[in-house]
């Protein structure tokens, strides 16, 4: 049991992670309305990329600035297949090609595109929501490790990246929905999704998900590639001369975080009923760096809580101050960069902490100010 405890990251670590589930998945069910849960559901999407861009940024010092290409792939492919379920004949018999999606037929369109055709399947589906995104971030990170491009130019190409996956989104109207995106998504295998009950369990659905990508996360930084992450993130030159190859770590570590940024896009589809391009651009990619570093960069759950509270914030903000809260957002931004670089982590590390560890160590009989133990590290 200590074994797996630790593979983990400790007693402390594991306290949190069941903190966060029990507010999840039981406080928060019990108090807030359907509506309010719904919000929250589409705010925890957002927090599949924070806690990647942790791993890849915080963990890898890798800043990638077009995460929301990723979480726009997962949420894509997963509207692809609820759009091809409402588009069935029976449901489109006013459409002049009946079994095709609307926006095809409005664009002329009269046979299904070869590449929606894996989308019938929900199993394909699936498997391509996973390997996509992974093997675009395989041949992004191979193109630009290999050849030791990072820092601000990897973050630069990278966003170049959502713009151009923006422009292709949106100059291809026929086949993806263009500006509009793909909407009107109602039923999961005939389980119409757009229900109060469907809305309660897609909810749980995505709160057990995150957490089983929180798992994995912890799981990865406890591990021997996780101390290497750590050291090439410090010491580069270092671990490469020791005969490791640094570009494979970067490789992997960014299509990890790909694919939890995929998987957190698939959930939004299913949750909100709709994916658009604006969910792929720089702006909603540049958004979800500040969720990260909100919340912390060095710490798994703390980007959990950054996107929630930032998206919190930004509703507030949006329906008070329409025409300024993205002020705000960047000044919250830049705040919490000079104030406080290590986010609400680092909040919980400088006052939060202290406190508590003298209160452990009062409960096992040492002295208030005895050395921390490892096990109330954040």
């Amino acid at each position: 049991m200590d074994r797996w405890i630790a593979a983990f990251g400790g007693r402390q670590r594991l306290f949190q992670l069941l903190a966060l589930s029990v507010l999840l998945l039981v406080i928060l069910p019990l108090t807030l309305d359907i509506f309010r849960l719904n919000l929250l559901g589409k705010y925890l999407t957002y927090a599949f990329v924070a806690v990647g861009l942790v791993l890849c940024w915080g963990y890898g010092g890798i800043l990638s600035l077009g995460q929301g290409v990723f979480f726009g792939i997962g949420g894509y492919c997963m509207a692809m297949f609820l759009k091809l379920e409402s588009s069935a004949p029976e449901f489109t018999a006013i459409q002049s090609t009946p079994g095709i999606p609307d926006f095809m037929d409005w664009n002329q369109i009269t046979e299904l595109p070869l590449m929606w055709v894996p989308f019938h399947s929900l199993t394909l589906t699936i498997i391509l929501m996973l390997t996509v995104p992974a093997l675009i971030a395989f041949f992004i990170g191979f193109a630009m490790f290999k050849r030791r491009v990072g820092g601000v130019y990897f973050a630069i190409i990278t966003q170049a990246i959502a713009s151009i996956a923006t422009i292709l989104i949106i100059g291809q109207q026929g086949y993806t929905g263009g500006i509009n995106g793909i909407t009107d998504l109602r039923t999961l295998l005939g389980w119409d999704i757009r229900t109060d009950s469907a809305r309660y369990i897609l909810y749980f659905v995505c709160c057990v998900a995150l957490i089983i990508c929180l798992l994995i996360g912890q799981f990865v930084l406890e591990s021997r590639f996780g101390k290497l992450l750590i050291a090439m993130r410090d010491q580069e030159d270092r671990v490469r001369f020791s005969g490791y190859d640094v570009a494979n770590i970067k490789i992997f570590v960014f299509a990890l975080a790909g694919v939890f940024s995929a998987i957190g896009g698939a959930m939004f589809a299913l949750q909100v009923g709709f994916m658009s391009p604006s969910f792929v651009g720089t702006v909603a990619s540049i958004e979800m760096v500040i969720f990260c570093a909100v919340g912390g960069r060095l710490s798994l759950i703390g980007a959990v809580y950054g996107a929630l509270l930032v998206n919190l914030a930004k509703t507030m903000l949006s329906e008070t101050f329409p025409q300024l809260w993205i002020v705000f957002m960047g000044a919250l931004f830049i705040g919490v960069v000079l104030l406080f670089p290590q986010g609400l982590a680092g909040i919980y590390t400088d006052f939060v902490k202290p406190p508590v560890a003298g209160w452990l160590n009062r409960m096992r009989g040492k002295s208030p100010d005895a050395p921390v133990s490892q096990e109330v590290q954040p």
